[in-house]
């Protein structure tokens, strides 16, 4: 029964993490290129609009559910650890609540937070808009390679099984 409910955590985490990777991989290719093209009053409206949609959606379930269930993994393998597949659980599971969830919290989330309470037609906003466009979309690259990886490691312990 146990193995029957780390396997479907594991399912679970690999699709999870599989979606955000691809979310996280649109805007690291095309969506931030582009939002910088429209102009700053308007890349900044967008941008706001999609942060407040995206947590009203389920988004955050997923992104929330993937995350908890990541880090029972991690510690799923740490008790468990002769056992086949528990080096790519543990390494997927930090490797996700790290590089994705915890760079989420201190980078992402604060420059979004700060984008929210600018004027978007200010002269503030737009030193901040040209430092968002490279600080956010360098920290969404590093949640696209986190999520990715474990990703393929989530899927390498369930081929270990």
């Amino acid at each position: 029964m146990l193995q029957m409910l780390i396997t479907s955590l594991l399912w679970f985490c690999a699709i999870g993490c599989g979606l955000l990777a691809g979310l996280y991989f649109a805007f690291s290719t095309f969506i931030m290129t582009a939002l910088g093209r429209i102009g700053q009053a308007s890349g900044i409206a967008a941008m706001n609009a999609i942060n407040v949609t995206i947590v009203q959606s389920l988004f955050m379930p997923i992104f929330l559910g993937t995350t908890a269930a990541s880090a029972a993994l991690a510690v799923t393998a740490l008790l468990r650890w002769s056992e086949p597949g528990a080096v790519a659980m543990l390494a997927g599971g930090v490797l996700y609540v790290l590089g994705m969830f915890v760079v989420t919290m201190v980078f992402n989330v604060p420059l979004n937070n700060a984008l929210a309470a600018a004027d978007p037609a200010s002269q503030e906003a737009a030193s901040l808009w040209a430092r968002y466009l490279t600080d956010w979309t360098w920290w969404n690259h590093v949640r696209t390679v986190a999520s990715t990886a474990a990703c393929a490691l989530f899927i390498a312990a369930i081929a270990a099984k």
